[in-house]
């Protein structure tokens, strides 16, 4: 039986959704048919990507939260919980890197605390948060989980140690959720990015990763390892989410998809 990607009457949670791809997959959901509530530190940005959703008919929630904070992070899932009036769609977006520089010039001087705070970034607070959803997906016995990770954790051990460390924690934690969840009618999965045109996107460090002089020579270099043969752009990740997101997705869990133009294939 075929299906259509309908998502109304679904209520969808998006942690860094003030730009980039978390921007693009809110905005994807709501044009979808779902209420999205955008949660991150940018009041300024949720805001503009709320009003966006307004504009697309359907309820925009911008939800300030500092994810970097345990507490926060349940006190932030349970006020966009509350006025959404649920949460059946959680997307974990939010990631990034903190004090990567000294990785990136020598891998082998870790920081504790730098690299405490990378793991918890980008797999810490994705836990957390997912824990938090769990009791309202379990009860209604139907709930989709998204985490974005990266072509660093499935594809290659480059960039800042942390970073990878942590993102290919982020692949195991999805595996090992997708059976423990499945009898409860929740699907969880890990989309990969590959290098995405966003303000995160640092080619001087890319340079020290692909040991070339120059940025536009990182650029080069990246460009020239994917099949495609070009970036991608963060508006492409959002019909991957919404498929996930949905019944015509109810076969999928446990995977990652890789939305990367072909890198390193």
């Amino acid at each position: 039986m075929a299906h259509s990607i309908n998502l109304e009457g679904r209520r969808a949670l998006v942690t860094g959704g003030g730009r980039g791809i978390g921007r693009s997959i809110a905005l994807a959901l709501a044009q979808a048919g779902a209420d999205v509530a955008v949660a991150a530190r940018s009041r300024d940005e949720l805001q503009e990507v709320a009003r966006e959703i307004d504009k697309l008919g359907r309820r925009g929630v911008a939800t300030v939260v500092d994810l970097m904070d345990r507490s926060a992070i349940a006190d932030g899932f349970a006020q966009a919980s509350q006025t959404l009036g649920g949460v059946d769609i959680l997307v974990n977006n939010a990631g990034g890197t903190v004090h990567a520089g000294s990785e990136l010039l020598n891998p082998l001087n870790h920081d504790a605390r730098a690299f405490e705070d990378n793991l918890f970034l980008n797999l810490l607070q994705a836990v957390y948060m997912t824990k938090a959803a769990l009791p309202f997906m379990i009860a209604q016995s139907w709930g989709r989980i998204i985490n974005i990770g990266s072509s660093g954790g499935d594809h290659h051990g480059m960039g800042p140690v942390s970073y990878t460390t942590a993102k290919h924690g982020l692949v195991g934690f999805t595996r090992a959720m997708a059976y423990a969840l499945a009898p409860h009618g929740i699907n969880i999965n890990v989309i990969s990015p590959g290098l995405t045109e966003t303000r995160v996107l640092d080619w001087e460090h890319m340079a020290h990763l692909y040991q070339v002089a120059t940025a536009e020579e990182a650029r080069r270099k990246a460009v020239d390892k994917t099949a495609l043969k070009r970036l991608l752009a963060p508006d492409e990740f959002g019909p991957v989410a919404v498929l996930l997101a949905s019944d015509a997705g109810a076969a999928i869990t446990g995977q990652i998809i890789g939305v990367d133009g072909g890198y390193l294939v």
